[in-house]
């Protein structure tokens, strides 16, 4: 078992793939998929907190599942305004202290989904506890590309740490899971995981347990980081 005292992930990133493919496996609708997702971010959110992780970046929504079928897209909007909704009124975000922070371009999101975003970080602001960075509407090369821009525009010179400073996610995941039994990275966090150790797992996002959790962060445990060294 993991030696929680001696925690190594303080920053856990992780790509949610699989719902539509648990959904086709079980003969349903493919947002039926993303239902089930949904609750397994609700439980893995009493993990992190149990398990003394301090940061959650989870990848919820690309640019590209945002070129999915119109219907799909739509659906996948509906069920994140609910859970936001939802979220929004939890009593664990003041009971965890958790802080929320939306990465991505929400220009390209709804209006009112806009909104219950700002009203969540509006209201998570002071806290320290756990940080969760939900990635929506987001997109590696989006992101630095926003960056790049954004010190051009101010005339700020292009270092490694000025574009670090000017990213929407400046903190560098510890661990990257990745669930669906596909070894690719898909366009996420590409700046801040260059050094960042990486665990593929076969398991459908919808499957995954508390009982992997902690099955990966001991592997972690037991991995020498070189940082490129």
């Amino acid at each position: 078992m993991i030696n929680l005292e001696n925690q190594k992930v303080n920053h856990l990133a992780i790509i949610m793939d699989g719902n539509r493919r648990y959904a086709k496996k079980h003969f349903w609708i493919p947002w039926k998929g993303h239902d089930e997702g949904a609750e397994t971010v609700n439980k893995l959110i009493d993990w992190c907190c149990e398990l003394g992780i301090k940061e959650l970046s989870l990848y919820a929504l690309s640019t590209e599942n945002l070129k999915r079928d119109k219907k799909e897209v739509d659906k996948l909007l509906e069920l994140m305004k609910k859970w936001f909704s939802r979220f929004k009124e939890d009593k664990r975000m003041h009971e965890y202290r958790i802080k929320v922070r939306f990465i991505g371009d929400r220009a390209l999101l709804p209006k009112d989904i806009q909104a219950i975003m700002n009203e969540i970080e509006e209201d998570s602001n002071e806290y320290d506890n756990l940080k969760i960075n939900f990635c929506i509407a987001y997109g590696g090369r989006l992101e630095l590309m926003h960056a790049l821009n954004k010190l051009k525009r101010e005339n700020i010179p292009i270092t490694e740490s000025n574009i670090t400073k000017a990213l929407w996610l400046s903190s560098e995941p510890d661990l990257v899971l990745r669930t669906g039994n596909v070894i690719r990275t898909s366009n996420f966090l590409p700046w801040q995981t260059t050094y960042s150790e990486w665990i593929f797992l076969e398991k459908l996002w919808p499957e995954f347990t508390q009982e992997d959790l902690i099955s990966c962060l001991n592997e972690f445990e037991q991995r020498k980081r070189n940082f490129g060294k």
